[in-house]
């Protein structure tokens, strides 16, 4: 029987240690923990990847001190704008929205998208007003705002900048990619992928990044392999980040590693991108690859202790 595995993150970038105060690393570490370990029960369960990196992803989603969900990053105007994909490895389906303000929960927004509509990918009041139809409840537009992340608003706008992520957190406030995502293989060799994200501080009202993209974001193939990014967004929307992982393995015989390797150490950063991803491959070996200084990250396989990583090892 298949060994199933689950890794997440919670976002890459320039996290120094030196700014990271033991409460707080000891705050990311729990919860990241504690997600992994629920992912790995679930599993444990003989329960779908599909389900797992959903229920991992909504988890993520609901603590709030990540970049997608409560506790999502401003707009320009002062609003929240919210982005998430889900793929199923096994049917290569992938649901996906963009641009939801009154949805508490991306993720589950974007499953039903995946399981109840004929399309991909819905945005804004559209996908909203299907959701609604569906039964799914609206919440008020300030459920995801928190006092850090308005903080980060008035000091981007000050700046005359667009950033990536917070100021008062560990991470250097430009340089912080702030999605979540999770990737599982059950144990029935099935893979699946989820992301989700805020996106970007002070961003333009409209913009769409990687995470709610099939193939660029968000990817998962029976066949090879399933991965969630995070990062310079728009770099890895242009190089295709996460099928490009799959693709180096189905036609170029690269092995996980060797493809991630190649993705995030040399194809992205050739177009001056930087940022992570976490990958599960059919045969259940993880890459967790960054060419940041760091990446909230854990993983674990059914039945073992999780692993957590936030700095390089």
């Amino acid at each position: 029987m298949t060994k199933a595995v689950i890794a997440i993150h919670g976002g890459a970038g320039a996290i120094a240690r030196a700014r990271l105060s033991p409460e707080t690393e000891r705050q990311y570490i729990a919860a990241l923990s504690t997600i992994v370990e629920t992912g790995q029960h679930m599993l444990e369960a003989g329960e779908s990847a599909l389900d797992v990196v959903t229920e991992a992803v909504r988890l993520l989603e609901e603590c709030p001190l990540f970049n997608a969900g409560i506790g999502a990053v401003f707009t320009r105007d002062e609003t929240h704008e919210l982005d998430a994909c889900v793929m199923d490895g096994y049917s290569l389906r992938a649901g996906a929205v963009a641009g939801l303000s009154r949805v508490r929960n991306p993720v589950l927004a974007a499953r039903l998208v995946m399981e109840r509509s004929p399309h991909v990918l819905l945005v804004g009041e559209g996908a909203e007003n299907f959701l609604f139809a569906e039964g799914v409840e609206a919440v008020e537009k300030d459920l995801f705002s928190t006092p850090a992340r308005y903080q980060q608003l008035v000091e981007a706008r000050a700046a005359g900048e667009t950033t990536l992520d917070h100021g008062s957190a560990p991470l250097d406030e430009r340089q912080k990619f702030g999605t979540v995502g999770a990737v599982a293989l059950d144990k029935h060799g099935n893979l699946a992928a989820a992301t989700s994200t805020g996106g970007m501080t002070n961003k333009l009202p409209g913009r769409v990044g990687d995470s709610p993209l099939p193939g660029a974001g968000c990817y998962a193939n029976n066949a090879n392999v399933a991965v969630s990014c995070t990062g310079t967004g728009e770099v890895f929307i242009r190089a295709l980040a996460a099928y490009d992982i799959a693709a180096l393995m189905e036609y170029g015989g690269f092995s996980l590693h060797e493809a991630c390797e190649a993705v995030v150490m040399e194809k992205l950063p050739a177009l001056g991108g930087e940022g992570g991803l976490i990958a599960v491959d059919r045969e259940g070996n993880v890459a967790l690859p960054f060419n940041s200084e760091g990446m909230y990250r854990a993983w674990g396989y059914a039945g073992d202790a999780p692993s957590v990583g936030i700095y390089r090892e």
